[in-house]
């Protein structure tokens, strides 16, 4: 068995399947239009697949492995389906010309094949990608947590409408979001592994953005990969932390554990790309399209992220697994175990 999953004791969905359809909805249409309008944000179409060796496609914490197939009409060329979107909506800011202070977002569906099953992971991935337009100025600690704690407002009234429609599934979000660290993790638990810090500090505080991610601490380990080429995990900030970037990250009282809803951050200037590649030994990428356009300044300064879909649709709707929300392929070992724990997956 190389799955993980966690069967919750006594479980048993407070919605049905259909009703969860119609919810599903319900939390999309007023997260995206929340969305769009607190950030600013225009609507736009996310490709499925990019060319490869264009620099565009992410590769997250740098192991996992993109679907790849040829297109028989450029001689075989190779395409990759995309992992997330992160760099490819900052090539979609210069394309369209967007102005400082307003962004893009984009319904973004990827394959992930390298993933481990469990309760929140499946191969295919649905995320609202977004990116906003920055200037240098805003490229500090502070504004990083203007825009969270913008987002984390946003989790919250949509808690609130799936309140109002389904009186049986209680808000659980405190009313701030909680700033940490990944060092002060680090300072307080020690002897935990970064998943375990996470949830100790979800479980104190309910709601937290955990700063820094991809970054070394003083030890030498990090708490968690970050791809060098997106996220600014290095810049010094104060205190002598590190990192523009972070998640956010719930207390799930279905699994009793910490969930991430989002990753996100400041994006990487030309000083910061340079440092990260040089620090990850991934300096050839500077050959790439893409980081050739950063570099010669033909890209905007950006900040941006990607909020699961299905991950927010899970938390809000007090789901056990992600296969309650999204259809999927899963082991059917996994299908048989959830049907024995009240766990109607999709598949």
């Amino acid at each position: 068995m190389g799955y993980k999953l966690q069967i919750p004791t006594g479980y048993y969905p407070q919605l049905n399947i259909q009703e969860t359809e119609q919810a599903i909805k319900l939390i999309k249409d007023f997260f995206e239009l929340s969305l769009s309008s607190e950030l600013r944000l225009r609507r736009i179409t996310a490709p499925l697949f990019v060319k490869k060796g264009s620099g565009i496609n992410d590769d997250l914490s740098g192991i996992e492995r993109p679907v790849t197939f040829p297109i028989k009409e450029m001689n075989d060329a190779e395409a990759e389906i995309v992992h997330s979107l992160a760099k490819w909506k900052r090539l979609a800011l210069a394309q369209l010309g967007i102005e400082t202070g307003y962004g893009v977002y984009t319904d973004m569906n990827a394959l992930r094949p390298d993933e481990v099953f469990s309760n929140i992971h499946s191969i295919y991935v649905d995320q609202w990608d977004w990116e906003r337009v920055v200037v240098k100025e805003e490229r500090t600690i502070d504004f990083l947590k203007y825009i969270v704690t913008k987002i984390y407002g946003i989790l919250r009234r949509v808690e609130y409408v799936v309140y109002e429609r389904y009186p049986e599934i209680k808000p659980v979000l405190p009313e701030d979001i909680t700033f940490v660290h990944t060092q002060e993790l680090a300072e307080q638990f020690p002897n935990l592994s970064p998943n375990e810090r996470e949830t100790e500090a979800a479980k104190k505080y309910g709601a937290i953005f955990v700063i820094g991610i991809g970054a070394e601490l003083p030890g030498g380990k990090k708490h968690d990969g970050r791809a060098p080429d997106y996220d600014d995990w290095s810049t010094e900030t104060e205190n002598g932390q590190k990192g523009l970037n972070g998640d956010i990250v719930l207390w799930n009282p279905v699994l009793e554990k910490a969930f991430e809803i989002s990753s996100m951050g400041i994006r990487v200037d030309k000083n910061a790309l340079n440092k990260q590649l040089a620090l990850e030994g991934a300096e050839d990428r500077k050959e790439l399209m893409w980081h050739k356009m950063l570099l010669n300044d033909e890209l905007p300064l950006s900040i941006g992220g990607g909020i699961g879909q299905s991950r927010l649709c899970m938390f809000l709707l007090k789901k056990a697994h992600i296969g309650e929300i999204q259809t999927s392929i899963w082991p059917e070992e996994m299908i048989e175990e959830c049907k024995r724990g009240n766990i109607p997956i999709l598949f």
